[in-house]
């Protein structure tokens, strides 16, 4: 069990927010899988979800297969940021985080993101009345700082602390890094050390059971929170839960349960958003889950082009069928073909780096996430 104020959870493994990919279909699909329990919303704009603006209420579109749930506000009026937690807690969401790492220019401008590792005090009033306005737990994900030479997460934790945060997220980059360079594991650590009795959850570069297991143990946290690694590998929360309650990898899914995995995805996809919506935005996920296919120019080729579900499965049949040219007479992938695509490189290990190390870098997916 692990506990974020009065919230009971199955697990200290979280999904982080991905701008643009955190909707409610990935998390459905993500859910099936297994191994998730309390997800997070892509970030959400209070005075929009106060407005009831469509494209706010469609962020925050959740199911009786979506729980627990959080629902990530930035924002930096108080009254507002206040409002829109209770309104939340009123449509029976879980928790509420609060996003202090948002770099976009038009969210710093009006003092949410980022911005708010730079005003502690003004932070953390905006935070106490929130946790006054609600009875469900508010939580805060943030970067290390602003830049290296303003490191503020430490004591921004605990300010959040003192005002009644039951949990910090840290990922282990500055807003200026954006993805680039390596997790600072021992700034994550440093958040760690300077908060007294609530949870701290690691994030960043996780895209492996084995990277998250070398974070618990390099930093301390309570728990780990993943985006990226979760769009290469939906079963990552699954595995990585295995992995860290009886020290053993599970085997890779085979490719059946890929393409089966990938269907679905695409199915609720087109159940929350409609065929056509659905497909454009399916578009940009295919590709994602043929990463670990081995050879597949084929079906990337033509499933940015979907505009139906009979074109779906279209570019998915004559992928399959041009396919088995690479297969052995067992049906399985020839080992040369294995090696060059059912492990992408930014998660091939050198044997002299840390776990956490052992990638090269990790692309982003395309769309508002990249500017995280």
């Amino acid at each position: 069990m692990f506990w974020i104020g009065n919230l009971r959870l199955k697990s200290n493994l979280f999904l982080s927010p991905l701008a643009g990919y955190t909707n409610l279909p990935f998390r459905l699909a993500l859910r099936e899988v297994g191994g998730l329990d309390l997800a997070t919303t892509d970030l959400v704009n209070a005075r929009s979800l106060l407005e009831r603006n469509p494209k706010a209420l469609k962020l925050i579109e959740s199911s009786p297969n979506d729980h627990p749930l959080a629902v990530q506000l930035f924002g930096a009026d108080p009254q507002e940021m206040a409002d829109a937690a209770a309104y939340l807690e009123d449509q029976g969401v879980a928790s509420v985080d609060v996003n202090m790492g948002c770099p976009v220019r038009k969210v710093c401008k009006t003092g949410g993101g980022s911005d708010m590792m730079r005003q502690l005090d003004k932070t953390a009033a905006v935070v106490k009345k929130m946790v006054d306005s609600v009875g469900i737990p508010v939580t805060a994900k943030m970067r290390l700082g602003w830049d290296e030479q303003n490191i503020t997460a430490p004591d921004l934790a605990r300010a959040l602390e003192d005002v009644g945060v039951q949990a910090v997220f840290v990922h282990g980059r500055t807003r200026e890094q954006g993805f680039t360079g390596t997790v600072n594991l021992a700034g994550i650590r440093r958040v760690v050390e300077a908060v007294r009795t609530i949870p701290v959850i690691g994030n960043g570069d996780v895209t492996t059971p084995e990277a998250a297991k070398a974070m618990i143990e390099a930093t301390g946290c309570a728990g780990v929170g993943i985006g990226r690694g979760a769009f290469y590998n939906p079963w990552i929360f699954s595995q990585t839960r295995h992995l860290l309650e009886t020290g053993e990898l599970l085997p890779e899914p085979r490719f059946e349960e890929r393409i089966r995995v990938m269907r679905r995805h695409f199915d609720l996809m087109i159940e929350v958003f409609g065929e056509e919506h659905g497909c454009r935005m399916f578009r940009k996920v295919g590709p994602w889950y043929a990463k670990r296919f081995g050879p597949s120019s084929r079906f990337n080729k033509r499933v940015v082009h979907i505009s139906s579900r009979d074109d779906f499965q279209a570019a998915l049949d004559d992928y399959l069928e041009w396919r088995q040219q690479f297969l052995d007479e067992d049906g399985e992938l020839r080992p040369r073909y294995r090696q060059a695509g059912m492990v992408p490189s930014f998660m091939k290990e050198e044997e002299d780096q840390p776990a956490i190390a052992k990638r090269d870098h990790i692309p982003v997916p395309k769309g508002p996430v990249e500017v995280w």
